[in-house]
């Protein structure tokens, strides 16, 4: 199985139609998600990925099909040595390895490319499948917020993973 990560493009707003509203995904995600699997969230969305500098989001491409996004934002201000890593992908797919094998890439693409010295992500206290992503890819637990995010009307706890350049 060989998977790309690809800019997006205007005939991915498809797959991001089909397959983003999954409840089983937008569970782990921030409340905006969610609005990419309409056609015009899609159409929004694609056009922010493919723009400005400060980020990098790919497609992640399997057999000529996107299958789901990856993407790294670089951090502002007293943070601008840092970047956020998000990422998501269509159920049908899961458990293949595909994340495993897509997240090593972007971050190698983002230490080469920024100026940054850490990559992060933030996956709530229950997306083990994300924990353990994460520290498969040499993402070390940094710290545990506490009822620091408010889901579906309950608080959960956020954990920090981080890798460093």
């Amino acid at each position: 199985m060989e998977i790309r990560l690809v800019p997006w493009k205007a005939s991915d707003a498809e797959s991001l139609v089909k397959y983003a509203g999954n409840p089983k995904i937008t569970r782990f995600m921030s409340d905006g998600f969610s609005q990419i699997s309409t056609p015009e969230g899609a159409a929004n969305f694609i056009k922010f990925a493919n723009s400005g500098f400060e980020k990098i989001y790919r497609a992640i491409e399997m057999n000529g099909e996107v299958v789901g996004g990856i993407g790294i934002s670089v951090q502002a201000d007293i943070y601008r040595k840092n970047a956020e890593l998000g990422y998501w992908l269509a159920e049908p797919f899961w458990g293949r390895g595909i994340i495993s094998k897509a997240i090593p890439l972007i971050v190698a693409e983002a230490f080469e490319t920024f100026e940054i010295s850490r990559i992060f992500a933030k996956p709530f206290h229950t997306n083990f499948a994300s924990h353990r992503v994460l520290e498969k890819s040499g993402f070390m637990l940094e710290a545990v917020l506490k009822q620091a995010v408010y889901k579906n009307g309950e608080y959960l706890d956020e954990y920090i993973y981080a890798i460093r350049k």
